[in-house]
């Protein structure tokens, strides 16, 4: 009996050591790799950054916090709430002068959750230059064809006022087509895109 017993402590001791080792182990594998994925993270927004504002050089604000803070407020302002701007970027020509805005803008209505994106907007023609999904967990082959060129292509060139979305084709002005069968996807878009274009509008528009 006693002999049961000191053996049942044993292997009680030796599950605990494997598993206080199991769990340094882990926690050392996370930090060495924490830094990668965020630099790797980094980089892919940046590239996104660069496709929404093309050959414009990227500047970030050195007031951008406060400037996130009021971004916040127009949002809100305009009906908006529940969505936020996670970043804006000055877009500069190249001469180092301000020729419009990078604007990055999250809403929380996706089908799977968060959709985050991001626009362009030259200063001076008051219009979209391009835009770009950044993340999102929409449905494979539905809400995820947000990232599909078809969809993301009918961004560029439209005021910089709203957005709207069609159903069934047949946009024009400043309308969108929805992506079929994923209405739910195409709101969210929808919503983060013209958050991003009332801050523009609210804070941004007279700065150039």
């Amino acid at each position: 009996m006693a002999k049961s017993k000191s053996s049942f402590i044993k292997n009680c001791v030796a599950l605990l050591v494997i598993t206080l080792v199991a769990g340094l182990a882990l926690s050392a594998v996370n930090e060495i790799t924490k830094a990668p994925i965020a630099k790797a993270e980094e980089q892919a927004r940046l590239e996104a950054y660069q496709t929404v504002y093309p050959g414009a050089e990227l500047e970030t604000p050195a007031d951008i916090d406060t400037m996130l803070e009021g971004a916040q407020a127009a949002v809100e302002a305009a009906g908006l709430s529940g969505c936020t701007v996670s970043d804006i970027l000055y877009a500069n020509g190249e001469n180092g002068e301000r020729v419009g805005y990078i604007i990055a803008a999250v809403s929380p209505n996706g089908y799977g959750g968060d959709v985050s994106v991001a626009i362009g907007i030259e200063a001076a023609s008051d219009t979209i230059t391009g835009f770009s999904v950044l993340s999102n967990s929409e449905t494979a082959g539905l809400g995820a064809r947000c990232t599909e060129d078809a969809f993301t292509a009918q961004f560029a060139g439209k005021e910089a006022t709203s957005i709207e979305y069609v159903k069934g084709g047949g946009a024009a002005g400043n309308q969108i087509d929805a992506i079929s069968g994923a209405t739910v996807t195409t709101n969210a878009v929808t919503e983060a895109v013209n958050s991003a274009l009332a801050v523009y509008n609210s804070l941004l528009k007279e700065g150039v």
